[in-house]
């Protein structure tokens, strides 16, 4: 079975991604994981701390010879950032004097309900741990579960729909689309409609000009996912209920959606569902539309599989919202630390990583094995066995 940790605090030593069940003999690319650690940086609207961090991974175990051997692969991230933060927040006991407590909490954020929970009098230590810089571990981790997926022909990448008021158009984004965007080594708003984007930006600016922040869509396309990952049987065992689950667990991150499951609650059934058909040179199964988003019943069905994450607006102010001092009681502004305006299209790349995180474990669920060769060969017969269904 596919598992994956992280461990680390924002501005700890370091961010640790640990990914337990990938097949010895999946074939690793440095390169690749380095790059979608920087994709998950860029964006217009994000802050200061993005000039700091550089981030690299570095593979301590369950790799050799550029191949993974069977075992958990632990990944480090170093934080540059640490160094400015080493006599603030050490590992011993060090000088109280030099704690930099965050004494009002943010309303939005974790702050509050974590120092109640933990017992803690003000919330530096959730902060630490709560913060989105966490997501750089998934990205590591999802980057792993990406390689796995290549071998079996799939494919996971995100784009922006939404920023503020600013939305793409109608016009259905195609995949090849998608790979040109991704391939970019200049990143905006990792939006794919060029008439948007500029609409996009003007939102971003309009809210760091009033010292505010601003949320929007991102949407996640898994292209080449065979039929038959996920299953009907038990409600935890629905692979859409999974990626639902996934994708919600990302910070700020409000809603899921799955295909056009938001409009289709209003629409009539002959509108909704997708009309079957079959390619009979292609020996294949197919929809004329992808309403469900490639998911019938919690099982794929072999159509692209697309999931959107709602992002609202991180919580972390420039113009800081009323709050409560911890200790006093009395009324002040909520904590300010240097933040970012917009992350959506980084939230997109982090939820690249937790849908592909899902679909490998599915993956890995279905067709076993312990090395690539092995699970190649199941992948292959099973292909097969769809061909000639």
């Amino acid at each position: 079975m596919l598992r994956f940790w992280t461990a680390g605090e924002s501005h700890g030593e370091t961010l640790v991604a640990w990914l337990s069940g990938l097949p010895a003999g999946l074939k690793i690319d440095q390169a690749f994981l380095d790059r979608e650690l920087w994709r998950r940086q860029q964006g217009y609207g994000r802050g200061g701390r993005q000039k700091i961090e550089r981030d690299t991974a570095h593979i301590v175990s369950g790799v050799r010879h550029g191949q993974t051997i069977g075992s958990p692969v632990a990944i480090l991230l170093e934080n540059k950032d640490w160094k400015n933060w080493e006599e603030s927040l050490p590992v011993g006991a060090g000088d109280p004097a030099k704690h930099k407590p965050v004494t009002s909490p943010r309303p939005g954020h974790a702050d509050l309900a974590g120092a109640l929970k933990f017992n803690f009098p003000e919330a530096r230590y959730v902060l630490e741990r709560a913060s989105a810089r966490e997501s750089a571990a998934r990205v590591a981790a999802g980057a792993l579960a990406k390689l796995f997926l290549h071998a079996l022909g799939a494919n996971v990448l995100s784009h922006v729909l939404s920023v503020g008021n600013a939305t793409v158009g109608d016009a259905e984004i195609a995949w090849e689309k998608l790979c040109e965007l991704s391939a970019r080594d200049e990143v905006l708003l990792n939006c794919a409609d060029p008439e948007a984007e500029p609409r996009m930006k003007a939102e971003v600016d309009n809210a760091l000009k009033s010292g505010d922040s601003v949320g929007g869509v991102f949407e996640v396309v898994a292209h080449g996912v065979p039929p038959g990952l996920g299953s009907y049987v038990n409600w935890d065992e629905r692979l859409d209920t999974q990626l639902a689950a996934a994708v919600m667990s990302l910070q700020a991150v409000k809603a899921v959606e799955i295909g056009s499951g938001i409009a289709a609650a209003s629409l009539p059934g002959s509108a909704v569902q997708d009309v079957i058909a079959y390619d009979k040179s292609g020996h294949r199964f197919l929809r004329r539309s992808n309403r469900a988003g490639g998911l019938e019943g919690g099982v794929s069905n072999g159509e692209d599989i697309i999931v959107r994450g709602y992002l609202k607006p991180i919580s972390t102010l420039r113009r800081p919202l009323e709050s409560v001092d911890f200790q006093t009681r009395e009324p002040v502004k909520a904590a300010y630390e240097r933040s970012d305006v917009c992350v959506v299209p980084a939230a997109g790349v982090a939820g690249e990583a937790m849908v592909s995180l899902t679909l490998a474990r599915a993956a890995r669920e279905k067709f076993g094995g312990d090395s690539m060769e092995e699970v190649l060969r199941n992948f292959r017969g099973y292909c097969e066995q769809v061909r000639n269904f």
